[in-house]
């Protein structure tokens, strides 16, 4: 059984599940938009589902907001305030809150990026893509690479000194040079932060029902290496597997690395999941919330969405940390591991052992972290720690 002497940070991640058009992509909980949509109702929704979880985190401190989907910017900014508002009514926000909104390149959305860091984000997360127009078709994206362009500058516009750009690689048939176009065109933007993932083919989506020509693995590999040099050369600190930051910490994506780090963290909204650390029953929840909008509308009010609860064991905990931890390039030092899983290291001390024989881990005095060679293989550094 865990032990708990203190508690992890806390954050709260928001999920708006409305998409003006679903990408062959995506696996996230996203609807196409049929015919209105409504704000008002589910913005209230949220806040109930909000008030069902306070008993929960009484006396703790908010340190970031993520609004997710789905595309939380197709919600007009008054809505985003008004949520805001009710928000810091009910829960006691740090002087330094990060609050994120994932936002959709195209003109609509970028013409309301000054309402909505007038109404308190002050961090745009922007999915891009790519600045290739044949390759935004392919991703099915409804955006174009003026709008995207246009969309960045509008941040800077805004004073959004905090934005993130998505950018993705590996596309169908998307050749080192065009990534590294892709590259350089947002680079050439200065962004403090910056996400590069790979396309991968997931299940329950268009794409695995009709599986695009992507490149091979080795052209990936050297994709992946030549983007590393090029964010390299632009004093991109990469802190974790896809996330780049420029000029050090202070850009880093404070929400997600309360993830990677084990922290807590409140969801709310249809399909959003919680992780809650209990002092009073030394416990960790993992909590799922109906997913599709109306059910989730209709069950919130009755306090029936939630689908899904269960308790971690030690295995269960060890395992969710090192998957996440052992995502960032510096690894974790042990005391947040001792904090955060309410359980001492010695007691994954074996696998540990194993992992550094392997020459994935290493541990320097209270730092454990991949090596080259583990972020290589992180998946299977991963599997040494799976439960039972």
């Amino acid at each position: 059984m865990p032990l708990f002497t203190t508690l992890p940070p806390l954050s709260l991640y928001i999920h708006f599940p409305w998409c003006v058009e679903k990408c062959p992509y995506c696996d996230f909980n996203s609807h196409t938009i049929k015919n209105s949509t409504p704000y008002d109702e589910y913005i209230d929704c949220l806040l109930l589902d909000l008030d069902y979880e306070l008993p929960n985190i009484w006396g703790r401190s908010i340190q970031s907001i993520f609004m997710g989907g789905g595309t939380p910017s197709i919600f007009p900014p008054e809505a985003i305030e008004k949520l805001i508002q009710a928000l810091r009514a009910r829960l006691n926000f740090k002087p330094d809150i990060e609050i994120t909104l994932e936002a959709n390149p195209g003109t609509v959305e970028q013409s309301h990026f000054t309402d909505f860091r007038q109404a308190g984000i002050n961090r745009l997360s922007m999915g891009i893509q790519s600045f290739n127009d044949p390759m935004l078709k392919k991703l099915g994206r409804i955006h174009n690479s003026s709008q995207a362009i246009a969309a960045i500058e509008a941040a800077h516009a805004a004073n959004f000194n905090s934005f993130n750009i998505d950018l993705m690689f590996g596309l169908p048939q998307q050749t080192t040079e065009q990534m590294l176009s892709d590259l350089q065109t947002a680079i050439d933007f200065q962004p403090p932060h910056l996400s590069h993932y790979q396309l991968t083919i997931e299940p329950n989506t268009l794409f695995a029902a009709q599986p695009p020509t992507l490149p091979d693995d080795d052209v990936l590999w050297h994709m992946t290496q030549q983007a590393h040099a090029q964010l390299a050369e632009y004093n991109y600190q990469q802190y974790e597997v896809s996330a780049f930051s420029k000029t050090g910490e202070k850009n880093q994506c404070k929400h997600n690395l309360n993830y990677w780090q084990f922290g807590d963290y409140l969801g709310i909204g249809a399909g959003a999941h919680q992780k809650i650390t209990a002092a009073n029953t030394q416990s960790i929840t993992r909590t799922a919330k109906q997913k599709q909008p109306q059910h989730y509308m209709q069950q919130v009010r009755t306090k029936t969405h939630i689908i899904k609860q269960h308790r971690l064991n030690n295995q269960d905990i060890s395992f969710e940390f090192m998957l996440n931890a052992l995502r960032l390039s510096n690894g974790f030092d042990i005391q947040t591991f001792n904090d955060n899983t309410g359980m001492d290291i010695s007691s994954i001390q074996a696998i540990l052992n194993k992992a550094q024989q392997n020459n994935w881990l290493q541990q320097d005095n209270a730092q454990i972290k991949p090596t080259p060679l583990g972020q290589q293989y992180l998946n299977d550094v991963f599997t040494l720690f799976l439960p039972d």
